[in-house]
Order: C-alpha cells, then sequence, then structure tokens
C-alpha cells in the first residue's frame, strides 16, 4: 500500500519540463507577426510560459500571453506545432504553436505592445524567417506554416525537426 508521503516523494522526484505557447499571426499576405522582446537577443513570436501551477492550459497561456504583449484578445484557432526542444542548461520544453489567423488592417493598427518586455514588432516573409528566429524556433514555424499550406494535421517535432 502507497502512502501519502511515498506518492509526493515520487511526484517530487519526477522530471520537470517547461511548458510554452505561442501564436502564430499572419497578414493577408502570409507574412508572419513577430515579436521583439528585450530580454534578450533576436526575435519571437507572441506567447510564452505556460502558468501550469495555476491550472492553465497551454491554450489558455497562448491566449493569455497574447493579450498581455501585444493587446490582442483573440480566440486562437488549431494546435499546428507541437515541439519537444531538449534542455540545455534548462529544463526541456514542450512548445506549443497555436493558429492565431490573418489580422486585419486595423487589428495590426490596434497592437499595443507589453513595454516590460518587447521593444517592437515586424511582419516578416516567410523567406526571411530564419534570419530572424533561431534554430527550433525557426524551424517550427516554417512546419506550421506548412501545415497551414497543405491542410495536414499538426506537425509533431523534436528541436525543430518532423517526427512521426
Amino acid at each position: 500500500m502507497t502512502t501519502t508521503q511515498d506518492f509526493a516523494a515520487y511526484i517530487a522526484g519526477l522530471p520537470r519540463v517547461i511548458a510554452g505557447a505561442a501564436a502564430l499571426f499572419r497578414d493577408a499576405d502570409g507574412r508572419v507577426l513577430l515579436v521583439e522582446p528585450n530580454y534578450r537577443d533576436g526575435w519571437a513570436l507572441p506567447g510564452g510560459t505556460v502558468e501550469s501551477d495555476e491550472g492553465e492550459s497551454p491554450r489558455q497561456g497562448a491566449r493569455r500571453e497574447t493579450a498581455e504583449e501585444i493587446g490582442l484578445d483573440r480566440e486562437l484557432g488549431r494546435l499546428l506545432a507541437v515541439d519537444w526542444v531538449p534542455g540545455t542548461g534548462r529544463p526541456p520544453l514542450v512548445a506549443y504553436l497555436y493558429d492565431g489567423g490573418v489580422l486585419t488592417e486595423d487589428e495590426f493598427k490596434a497592437i499595443r505592445l507589453q513595454e516590460e518586455e518587447l521593444l517592437s514588432w515586424r511582419l516578416v516573409p516567410r523567406e526571411e524567417l530564419a534570419e530572424h528566429l533561431p534554430g527550433s524556433l525557426g524551424r517550427r514555424v516554417l512546419a506550421a506554416l506548412d501545415v497551414l499550406a497543405d491542410g495536414s494535421g499538426t506537425a509533431e517535432l523534436e528541436n525543430g525537426h518532423r517526427v512521426g
């Protein structure tokens, strides 16, 4: 018979994983909305860490982060990609990428950056994404764009590379 104390010790000994979630927004020409964080070099998608200790799901986290970071609170579309990114100096990351849809001109004008975290935003065409997004994030976004283009299901990725 397992005691509550044994179960708590078992849970405490399990590996830890970080969950992140983001939204892929585009314009009518297919360019991708990227944000420039002020806390690290490079570009990113609107999104962030899922607050799972508070019961937040990845979809809820992506929506909350999008509302906080760029001021757009809207229902997100389907899951485009899920990516297992091994940890180097941190726990592994499971990254969820949702379809944010195509934004209108008025929605782009309504973007309000979270000044505590972001410097700017821009629209980037597919062929320039690799210049703006590092490693697995860039591969994840390209895989998600492929899923949107061919109508296939969710892309399963490991470090940004398709598997399965």
